[in-house]
């Protein structure tokens, strides 16, 4: 007995093992939502499509599974191209299925016929769409496999709706045509970076953003024991200036030799200008997968002698500087917090739960956050440089870590994109905390008009003082917190929490310029 098209395509999710699919509902994907309920298929029902790939690209990058999305054609699907670059620039492995228009009416004015497959390609590995419902299942697999091949990433896959209906024989694909391709190990050229590394007297390793995940850190930690070498991942869109690295700049200028590792040589680095005259750059390559590649040279490590020298300790004491005034930093009476007062009471909360994840995104209330949060698990906005995934990535996070306590640190700005997703996560049961720096206005783009224009030519960035997106939040069933003074705010995490509800707590901060962390 034959399978519907949409059967292939739910019953291979089920087969390679997807927990969760983010989707929202739409003409073309009805069959593949029926289908769902024979596979046993999770479906969460978000509110925007962007929100969907989002929740894929956090799920992806928390769990180290392929996270997948599935969108309705036509405007469902173009809704959720910006959300593939910010997975695109953060390596994460997703899948894009969308559904579009027949196959048989295209090019004939169909319903909501757009050009799906090109318009997903720049901000992909690969998108096309699916030519026959026979290859459904073989497409689905390849798909897959390419997201989790080399370097990690978006995927997209068009999927015509005449296909998804038609009725198939072919079985579905075999659970082997789902894994990654894992080149040869080239261990003379592991070999070759490792001999460049040890007879440096300051080296430096950079990776990509596919190593800011928890496996990635442990990874690199592991290599730094081994060799002495500092590896630092890269994942702001504000490069050198990465708040959460410290005196980063210093580091790098203090390099005699640096190898990228799935780092490109890009604005990040200042094409390069990051580094000190003398430093030799070694670029180990753009399309290696870098967890395998520092596997190998950890595994290959003991073979050399590694010099001392403090090295080490130095670069990582760099990383780690935070101004000692920091410690004391208050607003004044009466006045909104200053963003370190903000993030000190998130602090003591996080470090009071095992296993928390931080969420952190915005211009430069996400600067601060990113300065002095830490957790367990934490995302952020990534090197896209977009704002707006906050509420997507932490109700993902908390699908993934059902027990933690997940918190999401956001300016006023990043909260007006997906709000409505407060309203997923009471559907879906994801009580997450999301903490809004409210400066009442897009703080990041206001400084920099101060700085290049003066204070007086300030224009177009503001947003409504005391906005209360708590009240929001209510509306929508959570929880909401309104903060005007610091002595109010440990209580009202508290209750955010003890609600056991998604809540927001709506602060009003400073609008101060990001914070700089190179040392005098």
């Amino acid at each position: 007995m034959g399978l519907r098209g949409a059967d292939v395509i739910a019953k291979s999710l089920a087969l390679v093992g997807t927990r969760h699919v983010f989707a929202l509902s739409g003409n073309h994907i009805m069959s593949v939502f029926d289908a769902a309920l024979d596979a046993n298929l999770s479906l969460v029902h978000v509110r925007h499509e962007a929100a969907a790939v989002h929740m894929a690209h956090a799920w992806a990058r928390l769990t180290g599974e392929v996270g997948i999305a599935l969108l309705t054609g036509g405007p469902g699907h173009a809704n959720g191209i910006s959300a593939l670059y910010t997975a695109l620039a953060g390596e994460s492995p997703v899948v894009l299925l969308s559904g579009q228009a027949p196959l048989a009416e295209l090019g004939q004015g169909a319903f909501q016929e757009m050009r799906q497959a090109e318009m997903a390609a720049p901000v992909t590995k690969a998108s096309w769409t699916v030519q026959s419902a026979e290859a459904l299942g073989e497409e689905l697999a390849r798909a897959i496999r390419l997201a989790r091949s080399g370097r990690p990433g978006p995927v997209h896959l068009s999927l015509p709706v005449d296909l998804l209906e038609a009725t198939v024989e072919r079985a579905l694909p075999d659970r082997e045509a789902f894994a990654p391709c894992v080149p040869p190990r080239d261990e003379r050229a592991l070999r070759m970076l490792l001999a460049a590394l040890a007879s440096a007297k300051r080296p430096l390793v950079l990776a990509g953003p596919a190593m800011t995940t928890e496996g990635g850190r442990a990874l690199l930690a592991g290599f730094s024991d081994a060799t002495g070498v500092p590896a630092v991942p890269m994942e702001s869109p504000r490069g050198v200036s990465d708040p959460s690295l410290g005196d980063f700049a210093d580091v790098l200028k203090r390099a005699d030799v640096v190898a990228l590792v799935g780092k490109r040589l890009d604005y990040a680095l200042k094409f390069g200008k990051a580094f000190g005259a003398e430093c030799r750059v070694i670029d180990a390559g753009l399309e290696p997968n870098a967890a395998a590649t520092f596997a190998g040279l950890i595994e290959l490590a003991g073979e050399f002698d590694w010099p001392g020298g403090g090295w080490l300790d130095d670069a990582q004491a760099a990383l780690r500087y935070r101004p000692s005034g920091w410690a004391d930093l208050a607003s004044a009476r009466g006045r909104p917090l200053h963003p370190v007062e903000v993030c000190r009471a998130l602090q003591k909360l996080l470090d009071t739960a095992p296993a928390s994840v931080v969420v952190i995104d915005g211009g430069e209330f996400g600067q601060w956050a990113q300065s002095l949060l830490t957790a367990p698990h934490r995302m952020i906005n990534g090197p896209a440089g977009a704002i707006g995934p906050a509420l997507p990535f932490a109700l993902a996070a908390r699908l993934a870590f059902p027990s933690s306590l997940v918190a999401c640190a956001m300016g006023d700005g990043t909260c007006g994109y997906h709000l409505s997703e407060f309203d997923t996560a009471v559907r879906h049961g994801l009580p997450v905390l999301a903490v809004v720096g409210n400066d009442a206005r897009w703080n990041a783009e206001y400084q920099i008009q101060v700085r290049a224009y003066g204070p007086e030519r300030t224009y177009g960035c503001e947003l409504l003082p005391g906005t209360r997106y708590d009240r929001v939040c209510e509306a929508l069933g959570g929880h909401g917190e309104y903060v005007t003074c610091a002595s109010e705010l440990p209580a009202a995490l508290a209750r955010a929490v003890q609600s056991h509800r998604p809540a927001c707590v709506n602060v009003r901060i400073e609008g101060l310029p990001a914070p700089s962390l190179h040392r005098s």
